[in-house]
């Protein structure tokens, strides 16, 4: 937070309590980030069991943390424009579509790496 003249590890666990608030906001306000979190919960596990090497696991766990990474980033986006105005405006419409639409990319993302790294071990 502004103000903070805190440097090395003190930085750190401030910036690391900012951060887990910000966890816990999206947790506790968008259904889409609790979904995606309970995913990962599961998959990652599977991840780690179905990826036959170092690079596979990294890959198959990375890409599913890629999701909520960029669902935090849509939901602070979502969050900035609500709070400059609940009025219908285009420019509004359209960051938090393209916002979406990153989460959508991330999700896509996810979908190819599991499936070009699983689907030819079956075929």
């Amino acid at each position: 937070m502004a103000g903070h003249n805190d440097r090395g590890w003190g930085r750190v666990i401030y910036a690391l309590g900012y951060s887990m608030q910000g966890f816990k906001a999206c947790f506790q306000a968008e259904e889409a980030f609790r979904q995606e979190l309970f995913l990962l919960l599961f998959l990652a596990p599977l991840g780690l069991w179905l990826g036959e090497t170092p690079v596979e696991r990294a890959l198959l766990i990375g890409c599913l943390l890629m999701v909520l990474v960029v669902e935090l980033l849509n939901s602070a986006i979502e969050a900035s424009v609500d709070r400059v105005g609940l009025e219908r405006h285009e420019l509004s419409a359209r960051a938090k579509d393209i916002a979406s639409a990153a989460v959508f990319m991330s999700m896509t993302l996810a979908w190819v790496t599991w499936g070009l790294i699983l689907i030819p071990r079956w075929l």
